[in-house]
């Protein structure tokens, strides 16, 4: 089997098959200047374009600059699986252990956000191969079978258009001997190609007025008078206000770092299945699919019927963003393995792409804000691997708090409060790195496995098994 999977990965490129694409748009100047300007947005993944196209939208005659680093959607926003959900919060379980009294307001919001990420595609005509055929959790073992029927309890119970599928209705979807059942989301839920949305973000963001800096990090920020000032190597800009839209990437701001830990997702993408391989795996309703284990497994088709895999999860020594070890194919093994066990009708198909990307875990594993310089510089971030639909509704609660203006959503408790604290190096490398291991083995051996789980669930990470 190991010489199979070699195999697989002998031709493989080791980076974004999102970002591996040559209509990526020209690079923009970097900043050689000081400037000023009334809002100054830190980062161009989504949270940062979002934010850019929703303050223009708000106040058209506003100045709004982004700098960023490296260039747009090289960070999470152009690695991620890009399957749609509703969920601002992680998904329904997890909303309800955080906010159950606010649930159901939440829900709203989360339906109204997705309505509204759909409108911008088709208002702007933004050319993202676009799917909407909802979402497919799938059960693997008996626990999982109990975990989907608390999910559609919460599902039907808020309004969504959802089904509970058995063996053989899930298999009519899904040809794979893994699934036993399933719950199928069937509205509000689909598939993008990430980097195309946040290219088409950033083309609107510059119709708008919205001016890109690229390869200009943030090095520092210091409050200016009623302003702060953000230098850059080679220039610095004077904002009224700033956004951080920098989520995984902490380094410049250590008081986001104890709360917020870079987690490495990887991902297999497949070459482009032949017709006979697509017939049998079914497959007909192209829904992106989520697996109930720990460490979950995810799947999705693209526009020319690839399969992405993802799963297993890595951590890197000092929320390392970019390791050169998921540049080489020893990281992706395991995953292929499960990728073949998962649909034995494709097993041996090359691997076209292989790639991790950065999630910004944190306890509640959901977004937060946090507050600096008198709450004229806000982050907005930590969405633990759900951030394709949630960043629009992040930046509109940023600009919100950033501006100071008085909406509802503002009194809901997630916007209060933040996750816990994460102990720094080398205590956090020890710590997940030990948790990533129980979670692989504590089906199979148990012990103290299930005995730190027990506990980092008690801490406020939902690991319990």
């Amino acid at each position: 089997m190991l010489d199979h999977i070699n195999r697989a990965l002998g031709d493989t490129k080791f980076t974004s098959y999102w970002l591996d694409d040559p209509s990526a748009p020209d690079v923009e100047e970097s900043l050689n200047a000081h400037i000023a300007t009334d809002l100054l947005i830190v980062g161009s993944g989504f949270t940062g374009l979002w934010s850019a196209v929703q303050a223009k939208e708000q106040s058209p005659g506003r100045d709004v600059i982004v700098i960023e680093a490296n260039t747009a959607a090289i960070g999470a926003s152009g690695r991620p699986g890009a399957i749609l959900s509703p969920s601002l919060m992680h998904g329904m379980e997890n909303t309800e252990r955080l906010f159950p009294g606010e649930m159901a307001e939440l829900e709203r919001l989360g339906k109204e956000n997705m309505d509204q990420f759909r409108q911008t595609i088709e208002k702007y005509r933004i050319d993202c191969d676009v799917e909407w055929t909802g979402e497919l959790i799938v059960a693997v073992d008996e626990q999982g079978v109990s975990d989907l029927e608390d999910e559609y309890r919460l599902y039907t119970q808020h309004g969504h258009d959802v089904c509970l599928l058995n063996h053989e209705n899930v298999l009519e979807e899904i040809n794979s001997p893994l699934f036993i059942k399933g719950l199928w989301s069937k509205q509000r839920a689909g598939s993008i190609n990430p980097a195309k949305m946040a290219w088409g973000l950033k083309r609107v963001a510059k119709q708008l007025g919205v001016i890109f800096y690229e390869n200009t990090p943030m090095i520092s920020s210091i409050a200016s008078g009623d302003a702060v000032r953000v230098r850059t190597p080679k220039g610095s800009v004077t904002a009224n206000k700033v956004i951080l839209a920098t989520n995984a990437f902490t380094k410049h701001q250590k008081k986001i770092s104890t709360r917020v830990a870079a987690i490495r997702d990887r991902i297999v993408m497949t070459e482009p299945l032949t017709p006979k391989q697509l017939s049998s795996l079914g497959w007909k309703n192209r829904q992106g699919i989520f697996d109930t284990r720990s460490q979950l497994n995810y799947m999705r088709l693209t526009k020319d019927n690839r399969i992405l895999f993802g799963g297993r999860l890595g951590y890197f020594y000092g929320n390392n963003t970019d390791p050169e070890f998921d540049k080489s194919a020893t990281p992706y093994v395991r995953l292929v393995e499960a990728l073949y066990q998962t649909f034995p009708a494709i097993n041996g198909i090359k691997i076209s792409h292989a790639w991790s990307g950065p999630i910004a875990l944190n306890t509640k594993m959901t977004l937060h804000f946090q507050h600096f310089h008198s709450s004229k510089m806000i982050y907005a971030g930590g969405y633990s691997g759900f951030g394709v639909t949630a960043s629009r509704f992040a930046a509109r609660m940023a600009l919100a708090i950033v501006d100071d203006r008085d909406i509802p959503e503002r009194k809901l408790s997630f916007t209060q409060t933040k996750p816990g604290w994460i102990p720094p190096e080398p205590f956090r490398w020890m710590g997940i790195k030990l948790t990533f291991y129980a979670l692989n083995t504590y089906k199979t051996k148990g012990g103290w496995r299930d005995a730190w789980l027990y506990l980092l669930d008690k801490l406020g990470f939902p690991l319990k098994p």
